[in-house]
Order: C-alpha cells, then sequence, then structure tokens
C-alpha cells in the first residue's frame, strides 16, 4: 500500500511538472508573440508590409504597362502566318497553282479553266508592316504616361493615409495602456477606502453599510479594469493588422512630437498634397483627349512587306515563292460627325475636370483651416483637463481626511474618487486628441511625411 502511494505521489509529481513546463513553453510563445516597436519601427513596418500598399503597388505597375501597350502602337508588327486552301473556284485554283509554279500551257484549256479538279495550297506568309505618321498613337503614348503619373500620386497619397492610420492606431494602443494603468490605480485607491471603512467600522466610528459601498466601489473598479485590458489587447491586435503581422503590436511611451505653425504656412502647403497633383494630372489627361481628338483628322502613313511560299502537299513548303513592298495611305475624310461630337464631348470634360480641381483645392483648404483649429481646441482642452485632474486630486485628498476624521461620509469619498477617476481618463484623452489633431492637420496639409522624417515608397 505504501509503494502504491508512492507511485501515485510521483505520478502526480511527474503531471505537475510536465503541466508547468508546458505552461512555460505558452507563455513565452505568447510573449514572443507580441513585439514591442517604437512608432518609427511600426510606420516603417506598415510601409513595406500592410496589404493595402502593397496592393496599390502592384495595381500602380499595372497602371505602368499601359504605357508600353500604347508604345507598341508605332513599333513593327512582323507576323508569321501559314494557311491552307483547298478548293475548285476556277479563281483560286488558278492562282494556286500560278503562286505554287505549276501553271502549264494544258492549264489555258477552256474546259479546265471552267471546271477545274479541286486543287490544295499551303500558305506561308511572313510579313511587316512599320507604321510612319500615327499621330493618335502618339497623342495615346503622352495620355498612358500622364496616367500613370497620376497614379503614382495616389499611391503616394495611400501611402499617407496607411501612415496615418497607423499613426492613429499607435496613440490610440498607447493611451489603452496608459488607461490600463488608470484602472489598475482605481482599483487600488478602491481597495484603500474598503481598508478604511473596515478600519473605521471596527473601530465602532463607521456604519457597516460604508464597508459595503466600499465594496461594491471596488467590484466597480475591477470591472473598468477588465475592460481597459481587453481595450488595450484589440488596440495592439489592431495595430498589427496595420503592420500586416498576424500577431500584436506592442508599442513604446514615446510621444509624437512635431512642430506647429501657423495656419497660413499650412495652408500655402496644400498644393503639395498628392490627391492634389494626381488631379492636376487627370486635368491635363482631360486635354489630351481634345489633342487625340484633332489628330484624328492627321492621315496615317505605313510602310510594309511580305514574304510568301506556297506548296501543294506540305506546310512550309516553297513549290512557289513571292514578295511584296506597299506603302499604306490612310485619310478619313468624313466619319459621320463622329469627331464633331467627340470634340464636344472633350471640351466638356476638360470643364469638368478644372471645376473638380478647383473644388478638390478649396476643399484641402478648408480641411486644413477646420484641422488647425482643431489643433488649438484640442491644446486648450488639455490644458484645461491638467487643471482639472490638480483640483480632483487636491479635491479627493482633503474629502478623505474629513473622513478618516469622521467629518464627511463614505459617499462623499467615492463621489471624489469617481470625479479624479474621470479626470485622469480625460487627461489622456485630451493629451491623444492633441496629437491626433496635429497628425491630421499635418495629413490634410500634405507634409504627413516630412514632420515623420519618412520617406515613402518609390515605385
Amino acid at each position: 500500500m505504501l509503494f502504491l502511494d508512492r507511485k501515485i505521489h510521483n505520478t502526480n509529481f511527474i503531471f505537475i511538472f510536465l503541466t508547468l513546463i508546458a505552461a512555460l513553453i505558452f507563455l513565452g510563445k505568447t510573449a514572443a508573440a507580441q513585439e514591442v516597436m517604437s512608432l518609427q519601427k511600426a510606420l516603417g513596418k506598415a510601409l513595406q508590409d500592410n496589404h493595402e500598399i502593397i496592393a496599390f503597388h502592384n495595381s500602380l505597375a499595372s497602371q505602368k504597362e499601359d504605357i508600353g501597350i500604347a508604345r507598341s502602337s508605332l513599333m513593327p508588327k512582323i507576323t508569321l502566318e501559314e494557311r491552307f486552301l483547298r478548293t475548285n473556284n476556277p479563281t483560286y485554283v488558278f492562282m494556286s497553282k500560278l503562286n505554287q509554279g505549276r501553271f502549264t500551257v494544258q492549264d489555258f484549256d477552256i474546259a479546265a479553266l471552267n471546271g477545274p479538279s479541286p486543287e490544295s495550297d499551303f500558305q506561308t506568309a511572313f510579313s511587316v508592316f512599320q507604321p510612319l505618321l500615327a499621330m493618335q498613337a502618339n497623342v495615346g503614348i503622352d495620355m498612358s504616361e500622364t496616367a500613370y503619373a497620376a497614379k503614382k500620386e495616389e499611391f503616394f497619397r495611400k501611402q499617407e493615409e496607411i501612415i496615418l492610420h497607423v499613426a492613429q492606431n499607435y496613440l490610440m494602443a498607447q493611451m489603452a495602456e496608459e488607461y490600463l494603468k488608470v484602472a489598475e490605480k482605481g482599483v487600488e485607491d478602491a481597495q484603500e477606502h474598503l481598508r478604511i471603512a473596515q478600519v473605521s467600522f471596527n473601530n465602532g466610528l463607521g456604519l457597516y453599510a460604508d464597508t459595503l459601498r466600499a465594496s461594491t466601489a471596488v467590484t466597480e473598479a475591477e470591472q473598468k479594469l477588465v475592460s481597459a485590458r481587453k481595450n488595450l489587447k484589440i488596440a495592439q491586435r489592431s495595430l498589427g493588422i496595420l503592420l500586416g503581422l498576424e500577431e500584436s503590436v506592442a508599442t513604446t511611451p514615446e510621444d509624437i512630437a512635431i512642430s506647429l505653425h501657423n495656419l497660413e504656412y499650412y495652408t500655402s502647403r496644400t498644393r503639395e498634397r498628392r490627391d492634389i497633383q494626381s488631379m492636376q494630372h487627370h486635368f491635363e489627361n482631360a486635354r489630351n483627349n481634345l489633342r487625340m481628338n484633332e489628330a484624328a483628322i492627321v492621315p496615317t502613313l505605313g510602310v510594309g512587306s511580305s514574304y510568301q511560299l506556297n506548296d501543294k502537299d506540305m506546310p512550309f513548303g516553297s513549290d512557289g515563292e513571292s514578295w511584296q513592298v506597299f506603302a499604306l495611305f490612310s485619310w478619313e475624310l468624313f466619319d459621320g460627325t463622329k469627331r464633331h461630337h467627340e470634340k464636344q464631348k472633350a471640351r466638356y470634360q476638360i470643364e469638368e475636370a478644372r471645376e473638380q480641381l478647383e473644388q478638390l483645392m478649396d476643399g484641402a483648404a478648408f480641411q486644413v483651416f477646420e484641422s488647425f483649429l482643431g489643433v488649438e481646441e484640442a491644446q486648450k482642452n488639455a490644458e484645461l483637463a491638467k487643471a482639472a485632474l490638480a483640483t480632483a486630486e487636491e479635491g479627493q485628498r482633503l474629502v478623505r481626511i474629513r473622513y478618516e476624521n469622521s467629518l464627511s461620509p463614505l459617499v462623499d469619498l467615492l463621489d471624489a474618487q469617481v470625479t479624479l477617476d474621470q479626470a485622469r481618463a480625460n487627461v489622456l484623452v485630451r493629451k491623444k486628441e492633441q496629437q491626433l489633431a496635429t497628425l491630421m492637420l499635418c495629413f490634410e496639409s500634405g507634409i504627413l511625411f516630412e514632420k515623420l522624417g519618412l520617406d515613402p515608397v518609390t515605385p
């Protein structure tokens, strides 16, 4: 029986030991899964691995291929073609024998000409054509290059959007972590109030109801702590997704320090915004549409040649051979008023693009104005929040002293604690709001990369 007890004891020990090892391995993996990143590292990681940026980069590369497609219109066309023909059509039979070099005097017989036997013809043709004058193709190249330039500016703007989102999420993760500390401090304060209430009750100086109220306050503070932990995990996971990672990313306590200027400085920089630059390229292409229409009036010119083999029995055979050299001149003199309506359409599109560009520039100026006022508001609110926190801390200290000396009820202390907790949280929120407003101002004025010390990904 003693041996059996020892065996069971050893088995339990081994089980507990293995469980501890497994727990340590799991905790090690969990800790390793969460990488701590500075803001600059996170921004650089986003530029490299963010899925939207990678997708847009491929879209831009696709757009660039349109330039090569347009240029190919001016390149020589080389064609190798093999055909097979079997017919008893008098004309084609006559032509096939002639091309194959098999035509004889007997083929002039009237009966043979009018009712020939079926003949086969394998035709091999190698041809080259080179456009010499194609104005519409030249305009098409300009349009494809301009469209690519517009897309490239949109790509840079997309990078700015992603960087803004990453910086915003980074700040929110920082705030969630700081709010967790506030929640932990709130639990500590609530537990201290419960201790004071219990001491007062045990000494016959307080009421049992006060201990119950204090205990409820501890429970509420713990609930806030649970929510704060959840919010922190969500914020860190959201940041990781933006960086193209499968795991969460923890932040460092660094602040975003961006120097501020006057409103005129930011307004004057709006013309450098990437979306405005892109719209200017679109406006240029609207005018190119008119050029395309006008180029249709110009005739096209090209030269070409071909070398042909004909054989009766096999592909690529050479019973007969021939060659051609030719020039092509084409001029569409009347197209049923199509060009006229296309020209009118192009002019309307130019005016449409002009108004869209003006609207975008006016909108950018307003967004900068609004963001600048938002920064001023956030600065003032942050200062007021700090002042409110100092007042709340002093008020809670005084009420606590009065309660300890039985001069105030517990409810006054709990109310003062609630006010203090709100003031602490408000300081965090206002501080981050100020940083977020500054980031938004830089984004709206098109200088976010410059202020964050980043270089965009170039295609």
